[in-house]
């Protein structure tokens, strides 16, 4: 082996010109002198699914929440028996992660007895459960929208002095802010409620079937679990309806001609089939274009709503395929019919008893999959998308009162300087003087502009810390694609020889075309029919692009990653978790994919 471990936190070098980043972000998240020991002795890989870029100072929020989430509900509230939390730390900007195992036994079996009561409690209540939750998310994405940042006035208003009100109307700032924080991580909590319980359930239907046949593949036991149905689908449904409403309208060639948004809708103001499509269109928008290009962890990532370029392309996608003649209805009769035969198949091999526990794993399993992808449009989009939208109201109200000289200063604080800010602004404002932090922040943010620049011309270190002898944590491998063969791969103990690569057989299928390397769904636009996608990691908002491509692999994600489950429930070959494909194949080549054998070829 060529090495016997990753780097030490302490022995990674900043990128220069960001000496200091560690300063920008709460100490807790960063490596400490005192922790050392314990750090060094863990394995820590990059959660570059949902940071694939250094993170700005305020965007670490969403570091602390999710894993927060991860924590209270896997480690305290429904005490997985064999695994708790994931410990995390910032490294020059990047999100890194620790699967944290149980492997005492006695702890385990106290824990497994809990589990069994309260993970039992939500299985047999499953339905009523899950629509509560669904009532919960939406409350609390109503409490953010309804909160407000209006800059803080000359005079308070009269109600103050007439209504005998006796405090400051210009406090709902302050308290506003700290509503956004809350209901944030709040939010979190319930995004982990149910969500290993989800996990679970498959990992039993999972080990049972791998138990039952020792021959059977990862991704057919996936496909007889599957989705299929279900509001993850649906913002790519409203794109495809929608083009199919165009069509039928005689307007297709409007919307695949192309152009900017701005030129679209003034073409389609020329008739009145244009503008009912265009009003069709609009009143789609709300929830359903509230959905994140990438996984909107970031400030700077943007919705469909904030870049309509983005649908409108994937509606010309389809109406050309329209007008071509081609069906672009996802197949949901055929899979559902597939998913089943490949069932029967499989439990036709057993005998009475095992049937029975057969059909008893797989119906769960089937009653809660819905929820490991429906969760992500309440959260990481609808709820993300409200959330951002909230900062960037309270960065615009700082600026027009004079704290920040740009909109985007704001990011350069985390979220306690930017409650400090908010107190310097507003006590500043109430007693009548220049805030402090005008200077004091300019040259500060000025600073820090200069790191991030530096933390984001950087490349991403995989992985950090002691390297287990086997990856067993099955979040780390089913939803991150981080393997015993990928770690072996990050250390150098593997060598590839640039002409073939091997990942995680995602979606069944061989796929043979050139290369087309996309890192950013901007550049969606620019693939081709037949193409092979190869990208760090798909969103499932890139949907629209399977229409058009023979074949997907990315660097990152397992199994039951996002990008694998679209790719299966869309019928493409993929092929996940190759490590650096995106980085040793060019835009041009040609490769054959194996999404049975997980082996992608250049040719």
């Amino acid at each position: 082996m060529k090495n016997e471990r990753f780097e030490f936190f302490h022995e990674a070098a900043a990128p220069k010109g960001a000496e200091g980043w560690e300063k920008m972000y709460p100490y807790y998240l960063v490596s400490q002198p005192e922790g050392r020991g314990t750090e060094d002795s863990r394995f820590w890989f990059a959660d570059s699914m949902h940071w694939s870029r250094a993170v700005h100072p305020f965007d670490s929020i969403g570091a602390e929440a999710v894993y927060l989430g991860v924590g209270v509900n896997s480690t305290r509230s429904i005490a997985l028996p064999t695994s708790l939390g994931l410990d995390v730390r910032m490294v020059n900007g990047f999100v890194y992660i620790c699967p944290l195992p149980v492997t005492d036994s006695a702890e385990i079996g106290k824990r497994a007895e809990l589990f069994g009561l309260r993970a039992g409690h939500y299985f047999q209540n499953w339905p009523q459960l899950y629509a509560q939750w669904k009532e919960k998310m939406l409350a609390s994405i109503k409490v953010m929208k309804g909160l407000s940042f209006d800059s803080f006035p000359e005079f308070e208003p009269e109600e103050v002095v007439t209504k005998g009100w006796g405090k400051s109307a210009s406090w709902q700032v302050i308290e506003n802010y700290h509503r956004l924080v809350d209901e944030f991580f709040l939010i979190w909590q319930y995004h982990f409620e149910m969500l290993g319980l989800g996990y679970g359930a498959y990992m039993v239907f999972f080990q049972f079937c791998k138990d039952a046949f020792p021959e059977i593949e990862d991704q057919t036991v996936a496909r007889m679990v599957a989705g299929i149905k279900g509001i993850m689908f649906r913002p790519d449904e409203e794109l495809r309806r929608l083009a199919k409403a165009g069509v039928a309208a005689g307007i297709g060639p409007v919307l695949t001609a192309g152009g900017s948004p701005e030129t679209v809708f003034a073409a389609l103001a020329q008739t009145e089939a244009g503008k009912a499509w265009h009003a069709d269109f609009e009143a789609t928008r709300d929830p359903w274009f509230n959905y994140f290009s990438e996984y909107g962890f970031l400030h700077d990532q943007k919705t469909w709503n904030d870049d309509l370029s983005v649908p409108l392309q994937g509606i010309a996608r389809y109406a050309e395929r329209l007008l071509a003649g081609e069906n672009i209805d996802r197949p949901v009769e055929q899979l559902a019919a597939e998913q089943d035969e490949l069932a029967g198949e499989y439990r036709a091999l057993l005998n009475p008893t095992e049937a029975k526990r057969f059909d008893d794993a797989l119906n769960l399993s089937r009653a809660v999959f819905p929820y490991i992808e429906e969760h992500n449009i309440y959260v990481e989009h609808w709820t993300h998308a409200v959330f951002w939208q909230k900062v960037r109201e309270l960065s615009r109200m700082l600026v027009k009162i004079g704290f920040f000289k740009d909109e985007e200063d704001l990011y350069h604080l985390n979220r306690f300087e930017l409650d400090q800010a908010l107190a310097d602004a507003f006590q500043s404002w109430a007693i009548g003087v220049p805030a402090r932090g005008v200077a004091h922040w300019q040259a500060e943010i000025g600073r820090r502009k200069g790191i991030m620049a530096a933390l984001r011309s950087a490349s991403i270190t995989p992985a950090y810390g002691l390297p287990p002898a086997e990856v067993n944590d099955p979040f780390a491998v089913m939803n991150y694609g981080v393997t015993t063969e990928r770690v072996k791969e990050w250390l150098g103990a593997t060598t590839a020889d640039g002409l073939t690569f091997k990942g995680i057989p995602a979606s069944p299928g061989v796929a043979e075309g050139p290369v087309r390397v996309i890192r950013h769904e901007s550049e969606i636009a620019d693939l081709q029919p037949g193409e092979i996608l190869v990208a760090p990691i798909t969103a499932p908002s890139w949907a629209s692009a399977f229409s058009v491509v023979a074949g997907v692999v990315t660097d990152i994600g397992g199994m039951m990653s996002h990008a694998a489950i679209v790719c299966r429930e869309y019928g493409m070959p993929a092929v996940v978790s190759t490590g650096f494909a995106s980085a040793r194949l060019k835009t041009g080549q040609r490769v054959r994919i194996d999404g049975r054998t997980g082996l992608v070829e250049v040719l």
